[in-house]
């Protein structure tokens, strides 16, 4: 079910007789995405849904099936992890790209593993991290595989633990990574906080006894405000990429970028990518949190209807300088079926403007319904026949 709102009614919106453009963005990345997570505005793309390699990019998922772990309760990062032998044989020296420095029979902190995995870039942290959890590094990739579908990465399989060139079995998109990020960050905010943003990780030691510090090879970290993540990713198959965020005042952006053919290349196209985010586009205030906006029919409920609310301060990406002409939609599968608790997503505001991207915000239940009694399931079953 759609219900149309006028600015007069639900609540105000700012109309002017204008036509926004999206402002212009030019970039070296074959492959590119970003968008506003405020807003769900997607404000660039370019071959997003293109099937990619996505080399240590991947590791973000390691990472999410880990942190989600975490969460449950079934994983500390106290726990203990042992490095066997051969995990160590095979992911130690100059073939074996990035690495933690990880010794043979060493047992090492579930922390430290991911603090390998997500500051350096290790490959053999992922392994040792994968076998930990799941006695293989193959049954570890069917985890991946199947909170990947879960959380809706449609377009993307995993067959490493680590992004490692594979014969093309680790597959995904531009607009999934983003996904990923999406939900790492909104799922495991602590976790994302305090793993993410770290500038350098120090673990191991030089022949001659010297701790090992390795810094991010993050590309906005300490050049734009607000960065804290993500990851980035080359092999000679999949090029430079990088999958990053920011918040600035409140608004958070989510980029990709793929197939860029230098270390400094990636670093100038990020910077620049994320800077055109926040400085073409600003923020507007659509409706602030806790306001009522519509009214949504409720099936089999001890109410008629629940009230729409807005979980946050909802607002909109705009072109900077602009006073475009907005239309806002309230949109649920409806009538919603009982019951429902208060603060669950059941609705969707949906704004759109001529020229700029359609942007979709949360609206969730004001208060709890019940299902009806046994007298109320009976009138509404009457009322249905007779077409009520």
């Amino acid at each position: 079910m759609k219900k149309f709102l006028l600015a007069a009614t639900a609540f105000s919106l700012v109309l002017a007789p204008a036509t926004a453009q999206t402002p212009p963005f030019e970039t070296a990345a074959p492959v590119a995405y970003l968008e506003d997570l405020s807003s769900g505005a997607v404000l660039y793309a370019k071959d997003a849904d293109r099937q990619m390699p996505p080399a240590s990019m991947a590791k973000m998922m390691t990472a999410y099936v880990a942190f989600d772990l975490i969460k449950q309760g079934k994983l500390k990062l106290s726990d203990m992890a042992d490095v066997r032998p051969e995990t160590w044989r095979k992911w130690h020296g100059p073939s074996a790209g990035s690495t933690m420095f990880l010794s043979p029979g060493q047992k090492v902190s579930v922390e430290n593993l991911l603090n390998g995995i997500i500051v350096v870039s290790g490959n053999d942290a992922c392994v040792v991290l994968a076998e930990h959890l799941a006695g293989t590094e193959e049954a570890f990739v069917n985890l991946m595989n199947q909170k990947a579908k879960e959380i809706g990465l449609n377009n993307s399989r995993f067959g490493t633990s680590n992004g490692w060139p594979d014969a093309g079995r680790t597959m995904v998109t531009a607009r999934d990574l983003a996904k990923l990020a999406k939900a790492t960050i909104s799922n495991h905010p602590e976790l994302y906080k305090r793993f993410y943003s770290k500038e350098s990780f120090t673990f191991g030691s030089t022949m001659g006894g010297a701790p090992i510090t390795q810094a991010n090879r993050d590309p906005l970290l300490g050049r734009v405000r607000g960065s804290d993540g993500l990851k980035t990713g080359h092999t000679e198959e999949a090029g430079y990429g990088f999958t990053g965020s920011a918040e600035q005042n409140g608004r958070r952006l989510v980029m990709v970028v793929a197939g860029l053919t230098s270390f400094n290349a990636r670093i100038e196209e990020s910077v620049k990518f994320m800077d055109w985010g926040f400085r073409a586009w600003s923020s507007r205030k659509l409706v602030t949190k806790g306001r009522t906006v519509e009214q949504a029919d409720v099936q089999l409920g001890d109410a008629a209807q629940v009230g729409l609310v807005a979980p946050r301060d909802l607002a909109i990406a705009i072109p900077s300088g602009a006073n475009p002409n907005l239309r806002a939609t309230v949109v649920y599968q409806g009538p919603i079926k009982a019951p429902i608790k208060a603060g669950q997503h059941i609705a969707d505001l949906v704004v759109t403007s001529p020229g700029l991207p359609e942007q979709r915000l949360p609206l969730v239940a004001a208060a709890d319904v019940g299902e009806a009694g046994f007298f109320g399931r009976m009138w509404a079953g009457l009322m249905s026949l007779f077409g009520a």
